[in-house]
């Protein structure tokens, strides 16, 4: 199991359409923070803060499943509409040849690997 200590409240957290370790939280405290376990397992690969005040709390994030884009909601009623930057959208080549690989298959497998390295070895009863 990952844990992940933003160091304040998280009002939200999405996980990205196009990749099973690209995920993102908002914070209470305006920050929007945006990982990828396949790069980074410790720390965010980018943190914006994205409102002016400090009262204001972002309360949901969610990305959209066709453009690069992150929309974030706060307790005051505003959207923030935010574009991703060219390396935070990366979405996977795709391998041509004799049966290639599926999107959703390459990423369950991208997932399986990153999570075996977490799991503890089976203990045998013999």
């Amino acid at each position: 199991m990952f844990t992940f200590d933003l160091k304040v409240p998280v009002g939200d957290v999405a996980w990205a359409p196009y990749s099973s370790t690209i995920f993102a939280a908002v914070t209470t405290d305006g920050h929007v923070y945006v990982f990828d376990l396949n790069i980074n397992k410790y720390e965010e690969i980018c943190k914006q803060a994205v409102v002016a005040k400090k009262k204001t709390k972002l309360t949901h994030i969610e990305f959209n499943p066709i453009h690069p884009l992150l929309i974030v909601g706060d307790d005051r009623g505003n959207v923030i509409s935010l574009k991703l930057s060219p390396n935070l959208r990366k979405k996977p080549k795709v391998k041509r040849g004799p049966d290639p690989p599926q999107s959703n298959e390459k990423e369950v497998a991208k997932m399986e690997k990153l999570l075996s390295l977490l799991r503890e070895p089976e203990q045998s009863t013999a």
